[in-house]
């Protein structure tokens, strides 16, 4: 055996193969391991049975033996791996999977002395069988990785039951980064030093500017799942109340607004913190999340001066327009070679070329993928067919999360740290339009950060309301209340069916109690 193998403290399992499994040794020596432990049963005395005993270790022996000759130069590989990380696993991942194809066992737990076992094992010894090396000694024990199962047997997932409530950002801190702080610095570590060398950085599309061929059918697709969502927000709302407070920003969609006391507003205190509600609209359901088009998102940026000179779209649609979607008005630069960057700089981006004059107006091409006066261009459908339109707006909502989400993870985009503001490209705007914590030490700037998808797509939390026409939710009953994105919760209300991931959140499962009775729950 490798001595390369260390010993240590606590039994840990890993999906490794280091030797045969307990069911193959079972096989192979079953006959020698039933014959010493009916002697042993038989006779207490162990010097009688000294030599059964031994003929079931050169069985094990020479089975492990085998599998040593078959798969040395993996085990070798994989054990000085794991001796030189000190045991992570996570850095031995490719040693680990030739070693799996190379060897057949489902998996090893190496023990310190004394080895005491978690449960029994099909195959019982008396001899355990140890690995010594220099300055270190250690057993082996190949077990199978999960307990035997009967054939019909069906795995067991866990099911979550009721989730927390999403936390509330405080805005008296910056948002938290969505990619480690450490792993920003060793990327820009690593740039510079290229730099410094005068190697250019390797850009890989879209980061070069260029197209990724692959990504303009899910674009296309995104725009078109966008478009039906807002149209059938715009038609439910006709038959769905939404209340919005005209102190804050939360929103609630039931027949009349909830009596629990968590506005936040300017005059909260004189209100003893319960909302002033009134009529919402769809842009209290869909947050417009906007952001500026730009014809170039590599070329000048957008300066405080010259922010009235560019449009502003939606996040999404500008997305959608950088991943290759032509949309008439709003006209796109499509690169054909790369650009070209050495550290933070760029060296080469194929010139400056003017945008385009839009040959249409611009008002009419973005009618359609604008939330603004949508209420009023979509009439009311008919009773009949409002839970159909529910489940296809909810589907569209899904299918609009999942293509956000598609394409950002290769297309860029921005969020500031501190304010709502999102940007589509490789850099932030210098616009100085940010009002929130410590704005004046920024002189307005934005604090720019990698966006995540709630920040394009925000879910906009409401509370859950079982019976949206019985009595008003209350401030004693809120921590049996649970919560649901806006559109979800609208949708659901006019007869969709709700998806499974967001049921935990909606704590649907809870009964709510009277208000004397909350005192004794638990």
């Amino acid at each position: 055996m490798s001595s390369a193998v260390d010993a240590v403290g606590n039994p840990i399992p890993t999906s490794a193969v280091l030797m045969s499994a307990s069911k193959h040794i079972d096989i192979r020596c079953r006959n020698e391991n039933v014959a010493y432990l009916k002697c042993k049963k038989d006779d207490p005395n162990p010097e009688k049975c000294l030599q059964k005993g031994q003929q079931v270790t050169r069985c094990v022996l020479s089975l492990l033996k085998d599998l040593h000759q078959r798969c040395n130069k993996e085990m070798d590989a994989y054990a000085g791996c794991m001796y030189y990380n000190t045991n992570e696993f996570e850095m031995c991942r490719n040693e680990q999977k030739d070693f799996e194809k190379a060897c057949a066992c489902p998996g090893v737990v190496v023990y310190k002395k004394p080895l005491q076992l978690a449960y029994p094992l099909p195959l019982k010894f008396d001899h355990k069988y140890n690995v010594t090396g220099p300055g270190r000694q250690g057993t082996f024990l190949c077990i199978e990785r999960r307990y035997p199962q009967g054939r019909n047997s069906k795995k067991r997932e866990p099911v979550q039951q009721n989730v927390d409530l999403p936390l509330v950002l405080p805005k008296q801190k910056k948002k938290p980064y969505p990619i480690p702080l450490k792993k920003i610095q060793q990327a820009a570590k690593a740039d510079k030093k290229l730099a410094e060398f005068g190697i250019e950085k390797k850009l890989e599309p879209p980061k070069n500017g260029l197209l990724v061929p692959s990504l303009v059918p899910a674009a296309y697709e995104l725009l078109d799942d966008w478009k039906l969502l807002i149209k059938g927000l715009a038609q439910l709302l006709h038959y769905v109340p939404v209340h919005a407070c005209s102190e804050c920003s939360q929103i609630h969609v039931a027949q009349s607004g909830h009596e629990i006391q968590d506005c936040l507003g300017p005059t909260n205190s004189s209100r003893r913190s319960f909302h002033s509600w009134v009529k919402g609209s769809i842009n209290d359901v869909l947050i417009p999340i906007e952001s500026y088009h730009m014809y170039d998102p590599f070329g000048t940026r957008i300066k405080h001066e010259t922010r009235f000179n560019y449009d502003r779209i939606p996040a999404a649609v500008e997305l959608c327009i950088q991943a290759g979607v032509d949309l008439p008005g709003y006209p796109s630069r499509r690169r054909t070679k790369p650009i070209r960057m050495m550290g933070k700089k760029v060296i080469d981006i194929g010139g400056l070329v003017g945008e385009p004059r839009p040959t249409i107006d611009t008002n009419s091409a973005i009618m359609d993928l604008d939330t603004h006066r949508s209420f009023e261009r979509f009439a009311p459908p008919l009773g009949s067919e409002v839970p159909r339109i529910a489940q296809e707006t909810i589907d569209a909502y899904e299918r609009v999360k999942q293509g956000v989400t598609i394409l950002m993870k290769k297309y860029t985009v921005k969020a500031c740290g501190y304010c709502s503001e999102v940007h589509v490209g490789p850099w932030g705007h210098n616009a100085k339009l940010c009002g929130e914590f410590k704005h004046q030490w920024r002189d307005g700037k934005h604090g720019w950060q990698d966006a995540t998808v709630d920040e394009v797509l925000p879910p906009n939390y409401v509370w859950h309301v079982q019976d949206p026409k019985g009595t008003p939710l209350r401030s004693a009953l809120k921590r049996f209340y649970g919560k649901a994105p806006a559109v979800v919760e609208v949708c659901m209300q006019a007869g969709a069916q709700i998806p499974q991931k967001y049921k935990p959140m909606m704590r649907l499962d809870i009964v709510l109690p009277e208000s004397e009775e909350s005192r004794l729950v638990a």
